[in-house]
């Protein structure tokens, strides 16, 4: 017995040390050497973007999530479909939905002209999520570098680890809790949700048959989503301030305005409801756990020294 018992604290110390290992590879400054011009280069291409499409801000925070949330943030997201690989794009979550794959690619040619082979998909995509949150307002935050590209997808587990629009609190927080983040982090990180857009068919149930609702906020909605058809008409999440990063999020929530119902239960008598209260009344407190809980989901099942690979090309495995 006590041999098995030293046997297993051996095991969980060489996990805890791997573990610590991989997170100590990855720094702010890992391409000052290597390619000093980087960050600068994707940043251009990321502003570009948004200046172009302003909705393009919340769609690369949104990449960044969605690919950290399956398989871990290693661009595994953005490769095509082969007949060896199921591409996460066509995953429920992300089909007709997630946005932004061409701007990275773009950030990824930039970044190859100047620094070919160096600089990772997986990178440029929590690069992206960062400086596209600057530059609508809101928080910027120091971007631990240094991950490589997964060489496989799953569309199998896209499926089933993306949160879904339809989900109770608390099946939200165990999703979040499987990835090694608090409740106060998916509170934090959902503020982003104050950017985004959703298509119809998510929130019809909601504005028609929900009863925690704003009378009026429902009837604003129901007048571009009907009881039947025009799934995919886009409205915004945020009614009051849509183009800005701010925390009118929360402030919706307490006044029975939220459009999804993953997003209304963050307040409607359960345990965050205080989170979101704190957030609504002190915007910098939002910020700065945004920011902190962004840093710490993009450490989630990285790929670091020796593993995977820097693709060429961000949708294709290299031969």
């Amino acid at each position: 017995m006590a041999a098995k018992a030293g046997a297993a604290a051996s095991f969980m110390f060489m996990l805890f040390f791997l573990n610590t290992a991989c997170q100590a590879q990855l720094s702010p400054a890992f391409y000052d050497s290597s390619c000093p011009n980087a960050l600068s280069t994707i940043r251009a291409a990321i502003r570009s973007a948004i200046a172009s499409d302003r909705r393009m801000a919340a769609s690369l925070i949104r990449l960044h999530f969605h690919d950290c949330f399956v398989q871990g943030c290693d661009a595994s997201i953005l490769l095509d479909e082969t007949t060896s690989i199921q591409s996460e794009k066509t995953a429920l979550g992300n089909l007709n939905s997630a946005r932004g794959y061409n701007v990275i690619d773009k950030a990824k040619t930039e970044v190859e002209k100047i620094c070919p082979g160096v600089v990772s998909c997986a990178d440029i995509i929590a690069v992206a999520a960062r400086d596209a949150s600057a530059y609508v307002g809101g928080p910027s935050y120091a971007v631990k570098l240094g991950r490589r590209d997964s060489t496989t997808a799953s569309r199998t587990l896209a499926n089933a680890e993306l949160p879904a629009f339809f989900e109770s609190l608390e099946s939200l927080i165990s999703r979040f809790q499987k990835k090694g983040l608090t409740a106060r982090d998916m509170v934090a990180l959902s503020g982003s949700h104050t950017l985004g857009q959703a298509q119809c068919f998510t929130f019809r149930e909601r504005i028609y048959n929900h009863s925690n609702i704003d009378a009026g906020f429902a009837s604003t909605r129901r007048r571009r989503c009907p009881r039947v058809g025009s799934n995919s008409t886009l409205a915004p999440l945020d009614l009051v301030t849509p183009n800005s990063f701010d925390n009118n999020y929360f402030k919706n929530l307490m006044q029975n305005k939220g459009l999804l119902q993953s997003d209304q239960v963050l307040f409607n008598g359960g345990s965050t409801d205080s989170i979101v209260s704190e957030y609504s009344r002190n915007p910098a407190r939002f910020r700065s756990d945004f920011g902190s809980a962004m840093i710490k989901m993009g450490d989630i099942g990285l790929l670091t020294g020796s593993a995977g690979q820097i693709r060429r090309i961000c949708s294709a495995v290299n031969n």
